[in-house]
This record gives C-alpha cells, structure tokens and sequence, in this order.
C-alpha cells in the first residue's frame, strides 16, 4: 500500500475509498479502519457507496479522486478508483442563517443554545417526519444522534451532534457551525425573544423574596415566562463563559 493508496492490479474490480479518521466512528467496530473497498456497478453513487459503509452524507465534506480531482456525491465509482473521504470543514458554511432543530434527544442541549441566544427549537414530543417536515419549512439545520434520521431523503440539511454530555455536545455544536452568541436574549423554556420590563409590570407574578432581591427582568414575547439573575445565574454564567472561549 502507499500513500495514495492499495496497490492496484490488473482486473481489479473493486473501488477503494479512504476514510479520514474523523468519519471512522460511524463505521461498524469490525470495519473500524482506514480503507474501504465497495464494488460499483454502473448505477450506484459515490454518495451511495459512502452511506452504505456507514457514513451519513451530511457528515461528508470534500470527496477526491486520485489525482486530487474533486467529485460530487453523485458520481458514479469505477473499478480501480481510489477516492479520500473527508470530512465537512470547520466552520461549516449554510445556506441560510444559523437556526436549528433538536430532536428529543437533546432537550439539555437545546436549553443551553438559548441561553447563548442560538434560535433553536425543540419539542420534547415530536416523531421524525415531523422534525422532517419543520427543519424544512422553516429552514432549521436539524441536529440529532441518530444516523437513520440524517439519511431520509427528504430532510433538506442535518447534522450530527458527537459527545454524549451536553458540554461535549455544545462545544461540538459551536466549533462546526460558529453561531453568532447573545446570551440572556432567549426564553430557555420556548425560544422566544426576551424584552427589558419594569420590575412594577412583573411584580405581581415575583415571590416576595425575589421582589426584595432584584431588580432587573426580562419577559419572554413568546409565552411571557420572567426572567431575572438568581440563585442558579452563577453556574448559567460559567456555561456562558466556557461558550464564548470555546467561539473565540
């Protein structure tokens, strides 16, 4: 084998791909290595070889025939093509701006890009043909763990979260997509938009020790949940911190 990879011979029928070491975690343990072999036959994809072995395209950034020229998805393999499978660069570029749907999965992560002012929507109760069916109406990258869900051909654009803690998993989130970060502008519970209000406008709904403690709110324009800085804001605080060093 040398750098370009396996040694071809005359007659050989398979197409040989190698896969960057950041996509060798979708593949299965047994098949956990650096060159994958796939037989064309004249009809199926690059793109279809790729999900075969275990890769969803989502995940799948340049692909490079031998000889460094760039091929699409759709090209179709032939025997004795050797062709680099690398992953989606850093910051990922999308064709519109950075919103994004969570599936069930993922309801901590989620609280946590709206605290960072990320729009982000979540359902704790919604199918996958319906997250299907909202990531595309409205545009949202949706984000999930599971890799059946990145492949329905239907779904417009999707990304897979790695780390299985919510820390992990937002720090992930911010190196791929690099979203623009407004702490404290979003309601945590629906996603709405926070607005400035006069302590006397939300008075009546404060508990009498937090109306002697604070003064300074937020209301949420969506479903008018209040918010203020209390007992909780210091470890909220640290998530913000930790998130703007990880952006920077």
């Amino acid at each position: 084998m040398n750098s370009r990879g396996p040694v071809l011979h005359n007659g050989d029928v398979t197409a040989r791909l190698r896969i960057a070491s950041e996509l060798r975690m979708f593949l299965p343990v047994s098949r956990r290595r650096e060159w994958q072999e796939v037989a064309p036959d004249g009809t199926s994809t690059l793109g279809h070889h790729v999900e075969s072995i275990g890769i969803p395209l989502t995940e799948v950034g340049p692909l490079i025939l031998a000889g460094d020229r760039g091929v699409p998805p759709s090209y179709q393999p032939a025997p004795g093509d050797v062709v680099e499978v690398h992953p989606v660069p850093r910051p990922q570029q999308l064709p519109e701006g950075p919103r994004f749907l969570l599936d069930v999965h993922l309801g901590t992560l989620a609280r946590r890009l709206r605290l960072l002012g990320v729009d982000t929507a979540y359902h704790n109760d919604m199918d996958d043909p319906a997250l299907v069916v909202q990531a595309n109406e409205e545009r949202r990258v949706l984000l999930t763990q599971d890799r059946g869900l990145l492949r329905r051909r239907a779904l417009w654009l999707g990304a897979y979260v790695r780390g299985s803690r919510p820390a992990d998993q937002l720090r992930d989130l911010l190196e791929r997509f690099a979203p623009p970060l407004r702490p404290w502008t979003r309601c945590t519970a629906c996603n709405g938009e926070l607005e400035q209000v006069d302590k006397v406008e939300v008075e009546p709904l404060l508990a009498a020790g937090t109306r002697r403690s604070y003064d300074a709110y937020g209301r949420c324009g969506e479903c008018g949940q209040v918010y203020w800085h209390g007992a909780h804001s210091g470890h909220l605080e640290e998530i913000v911190r930790t998130a703007r060093a990880w952006a920077s």
